[in-house]
Order: C-alpha cells, then sequence, then structure tokens
C-alpha cells in the first residue's frame, strides 16, 4: 500500500469511512498493521453522504465539489503503537493464514 501512495513531501494519511470504522479497536489495528495514521471521520457512512452530495448537487442545491470537500472534518486520528518485529510477525501469520485457504481448483 505505501508503494502506492505517491508522496509529495507530505505524510501520507489513511482516511477510513464505513460501519467498521466505528470500532477504536479496528482502527488502531489497522494503523498498526500499516504502520501509517489512520483518519476516522465525525460522518462515518460518507459513502452515503456522498450520494446525498451527488444528488444535491445535481438539483443544484448543495455547494460545488471543492466546497463540499472542504466540510470533511476528522474526528479522530489513530497513530501506529505496534513495535516493528510484532509487525512483522502478524503480517507473516495472516500470509500464512490466506495461503492455506487458497486452493488450486
Amino acid at each position: 500500500m505505501h508503494k502506492d501512495w505517491k508522496s509529495d513531501g507530505r505524510e501520507t494519511v489513511l482516511r477510513v469511512d464505513g460501519g467498521m470504522v466505528a470500532s477504536d479497536w479496528t482502527m488502531q489495528r489497522l494503523s498498526d498493521l500499516l504502520d501509517a495514521p489512520v483518519d476516522r471521520p465525525t460522518i462515518l457512512e460518507t459513502t452515503a453522504l456522498g450520494v446525498a452530495w451527488l444528488a444535491g448537487s445535481r438539483a443544484g442545491v448543495w455547494p460545488n465539489q471543492k466546497d463540499f470537500a472542504k466540510s470533511w472534518a476528522r474526528d479522530q486520528r489513530f497513530e501506529p503503537a505496534m513495535d516493528e518485529t510484532t509487525r512483522k510477525t502478524k503480517i507473516r501469520g495472516w500470509k500464512d493464514a490466506v495461503r492455506r485457504t487458497l486452493s488450486d481448483g
């Protein structure tokens, strides 16, 4: 994932949304395993909000896309706290579990 992030010198942060982001444990674990900060918004269901904005903008009652994007607000940032050895062990275990569940046919 880090390879996919384009860096322009600013810190790379993963923004999340959806029902699962309400879990502090899950967000902390995600941050730990990715070794990257994770930002949770004040509005957890931003997908639904985006659909509402799209309908509202087509009807001419909501702001343009750039102004709408300014309304995004962070509720909480989760910072990585897991040590590198533990992180690598957890990721190795996950890869092994995935490998064992896959079959050739």
